[in-house]
């Protein structure tokens, strides 16, 4: 005999656990903040170098409030005011942008910037510089400029095979992009240590406290999740990331997606507990219409994860911080 069953009975067992800390990190948040000051400041256009964060949502709205985002400083015109990207740029970049007598406001995160002043300083020591990332991303190509003559990429473990011979009579140090997966740089650093002895770590973690707190707490709940969601964007490294980490600490599947709307409703299949997240250049409200979504669909039992809190802050560039009463 079939009993219809109330639509408590049916959704009692369907729950969401939101990890804590996700979306935005101090260095996004100075990031975009710049870019909004900017516009107050000087009025619209003002250009943008590359995406400021990678996050879709986050570039298209500044974009309707005046931002104009550009690939090169060549394509904006002279004198005009060019924001630097959170990724950090080459010293290259800055000469090009001295030349066209552009004013610029630095947004890169000051935990980049840290990294490129630890490549100048061991290039300077006589040092080559083994540098763990993904090529072809903006951080990597701004740090890899700072010194290119000594710098070499690893990505991946199998950037440690390809690396020259003749490096085992150099001075070596690796240094690291800061929106890495913790677990997969320390496996590519084993194996980097195995090939050169003499190899020296770097004095201190280049991945950001952001990147491990968000990988560390999608741990916390991945391992009761049968499909973990992650909010951000496909060319958001930090965001991928924490895909991968969900599925190697025992989530059942997960998704990268942009907006609620790119969910299918095919992966809530079987599904009793949804885990969610978001990378660290997404706004809060993507991620409470997420909620939203899985609420409809009966996923109304809602429980946050923190693992870590979060105070840090980063002052804004000098010319758009407010004045001194």
């Amino acid at each position: 005999m079939l009993v219809a069953m109330t639509s408590h009975e049916t959704n009692q067992h369907k729950r969401v656990l939101v990890a804590a800390p996700r979306g935005y990190c101090a260095g996004v948040d100075r990031a975009v903040e710049t870019v909004e000051k900017a516009l107050e400041k000087y009025g619209a256009p003002v250009y943008v170098r590359k995406e400021i964060v990678h996050n879709r949502y986050v570039v298209d709205t500044l974009a309707e409030r005046g931002a104009i985002f550009v690939n090169e400083t060549d394509e904006v015109p002279e004198g005009a005011n060019l924001v630097f990207s959170a990724h950090g740029v080459s010293p290259a970049v800055h000469e090009s942008a001295e030349k066209l007598q552009l004013k610029t406001l630095d947004a890169t995160c000051p935990l980049v910037t840290k990294v490129h002043n630890e490549v100048k300083r061991f290039a300077r020591d006589g040092y080559h510089i083994l540098l763990v990332g993904h090529e072809g991303h903006e951080e990597v190509e701004g740090t890899a400029g700072e010194a290119p003559e000594v710098t070499h990429l690893v990505d991946g473990v199998e950037g440690v095979e390809a690396l020259p011979e003749w490096l085992d009579d150099e001075k070596l140090v690796w240094l690291s992009q800061t929106t890495l997966s913790v677990d997969e740089t320390m496996e590519i650093v084993k194996k980097l240590h195995q090939r050169f002895s003499h190899l020296q770590d770097p004095p201190s973690d280049d991945i950001c406290y952001a990147t491990q707190n968000r990988q560390v707490a999608v741990k916390a709940i991945a391992g009761e999740s049968d499909l973990v969601i992650v909010v951000g964007s496909q060319n958001s490294s930090n965001s991928k990331r924490l895909v991968e980490v969900a599925l190697q600490a025992g989530a059942g599947a997960s998704y990268l997606v942009d907006y609620a709307s790119q969910i299918d409703e095919a992966w809530l299949e079987g599904v009793s507990t949804v885990g969610v997240t978001s990378g660290a250049s997404v706004p809060e409200i993507l991620v409470r219409d997420v909620l939203q979504w899985l609420d409809e669909r009966g996923y109304s039992d809602v429980k946050e994860v923190t693992t870590a809190a979060e105070k840090i802050t980063f002052a804004l560039p000098r010319d758009l911080r407010a004045p001194r009463s």
